[in-house]
Parts: structure tokens; sequence; C-alpha cells
């Protein structure tokens, strides 16, 4: 029998407008929308549907609201499908605080807020530091590593077969996208972001994070959420915490996740949440995998539709 995964997006999925469409359609949705706002108490609807750019873009403002959609995404499928069965959970950077939130390890406030304030953390790593992240495209991983080892950054993302991301500081990225060009690479592309993510110029945030989970009731997930750190199950509740840690300087191996759930039987999996890039890495991963999404009230439809 087939299993099915849900899969929660990550920061850079955030664009303005992001679940309007919902919260006008379903009065479910517009409850959350108004059920977060009363959790962080500031507007973070207003910031998710109407920007400015500016606004969302603030690391502290995207986390929160990619959580909020993809959350609000999930509430609706699971009101339209009642049937929805799921035997796994996993998410892209941040949105492993959502995989763990759908997957009962922690209550909707508690993860939204954490969130929050691991953007918080993030943003203020990001001031003091001056980093950067760039796409390495058409370059395999061996390449890529020995392109970091040279440049002095590091390996962030290892999304998919020829899409890989580097971190670190400003001026050594762009020495390492004219290396990487030089050993192969299609294109080396400089990303529009506030620092450099998961590299250890985020280290700052760390202790401060770690702090944040010590307030956080932690609960055994009730299905297995796959770590960006291990791309294997979260094991104790106190490994974890010590994982969501890590995970700010880690790299995330999302290829790996998914051909870890691959191997354990999953043919179906369903991204949540803004934007449909976890959709593209999964078509470059495994092309005959069953891939869904629920971003919008379109795609939402189209998904209850292929489900039955």
């Amino acid at each position: 029998m087939s299993k099915t995964a849900l899969l929660f997006a990550g920061q850079g999925a955030q664009v303005v407008g992001m679940g309007k469409d919902l919260a006008a359609t379903f009065p479910t949705a517009k409850a959350w929308f108004d059920r977060a706002n009363a959790a962080l108490g500031y507007d973070l609807t207003a910031i998710c549907f109407d920007g400015p750019e500016a606004e969302l873009t603030k690391t502290e403002n995207a986390q929160p609201g990619i959580f909020l959609v993809s959350w609000v995404a999930y509430q609706l499928l699971k009101e339209r499908v009642p049937a929805l069965t799921f035997e796994a959970t996993a998410g892209l950077s941040l949105g492993e605080f959502t995989a763990l939130t759908a997957a009962g390890a922690m209550s909707f406030e508690d993860g939204l807020r954490v969130v929050r304030q691991r953007g918080k953390f993030m943003q203020e790593a990001c001031d003091v530091t001056k980093g950067g992240m760039a796409a390495i495209i058409g370059l395999e991983e061996a390449p890529t590593r020995e392109v970091c080892a040279e440049a002095g950054v590091v390996l962030a993302n290892l999304n998919c077969p020829g899409q890989l991301v580097i971190s670190g500081e400003a001026e050594k990225i762009a020495n390492a996208c004219e290396l990487a060009k030089s050993k192969g690479a299609k294109r080396a592309i400089p990303l529009v972001v506030a620092g450099a993510y998961h590299s250890p110029l985020m280290a700052s945030a760390q202790p401060k994070l770690r702090t944040e989970l010590v307030n956080v009731k932690l609960s055994a997930p009730r299905v297995p959420v796959v770590s960006n750190v291990t791309a294997q199950p979260h094991a104790g509740l106190g490994e974890m915490s010590t994982r969501l840690v890590e995970q700010v300087t880690s790299s995330v191996r999302w290829e790996e996740s998914m051909r870890y759930l691959q191997a354990q039987g999953f043919t179906r999996f369903i991204e949540l949440g803004p934007g449909a890039a976890l959709s593209g890495f999964m078509k470059r991963i495994d092309k005959s995998a069953q891939m869904l999404n629920v971003a919008d009230a379109a795609s939402l439809e189209a998904t209850v539709k292929a489900l039955g």
C-alpha cells in the first residue's frame, strides 16, 4: 500500500498575498489567521496579505508567515479530505517546525512563536555578519564540496540533483561562484537573502534558540518527522531540541531525506505552503513520485480532486 508524506515549505517561499484567497474563501482559514495574530500580539496576517515586500522578507516575519500559511493549508486539506492519512512529515529548514507541529510534537501557538523567535535570532546574526548564499546549478556534490573547501564557504542545502546552495561570507561567495563555473557549473546564482543561513555565521542564534526551546512543551510525534540534519526521523524528545538547534548552522539534507522516505515505501508527497519549490525538487529526485501541493484555493481544489 502506498504511503503519504506531508512536506512543509521553507524560507524563500514567501510572497505578498500568500494565504489571502484561502482566508477569503474558507472561514476556518480566517480563524487560524486571527488566532495567529492573537498569539503573536501583532498583525502578521496583514504582512502576509498586503506586505510591503520589504516587511514580509524580514526573516522574523517571513518565517512565521510561511509557518502560518503552511499550517492553514494543512488544516484546510484535513477539513476537505477528512479521510486523509499520512505516515510521515518533513519540512525544509523552518518547515521542519511546521512538520513537527503537524505531527503533534508541539502546539500551534508554541510552533508559531518559536519560529518567530528563530527568525528574529537569525536576523540578528545576519546583522552582525556580512554573509551571502548562492545556488550552484548543474554541478555534482563532490566538486561543489571542493569549491567550498577552496573558497572557505559551506554547503548549506542539498536540495536535489543539480541544485545545491552554498553559504558563507559575501566576498567568499562571489569567489566560490567563479570557482564553481570554472569546475563546470552551468550557473552560479547569488541569492537575495539577508545572510548566510545554514552556515557557521548563524552560530550566535543557536544559544538563544536553545533557551527558547526550553519553554516549548514537546511531545512524541504521532508519525516520524525527518530531520534536516540527519535525513532520518527524530528520535527522542531531547534529541529533537538538539537537532533543531544544530539545524541553524547545519546543511539541509533534503534530497537524502526524500530518498530515505522513498526507501520506506513513500510514493505520495503533499507540499503545504506558499510556492511549489519542494514539488520542483521532487521532480528532479524522482519523476515517478506522486506530488501534490496546497498553496492557494486553486491548488487546494486540485489536490482534493486528486485525492478523490
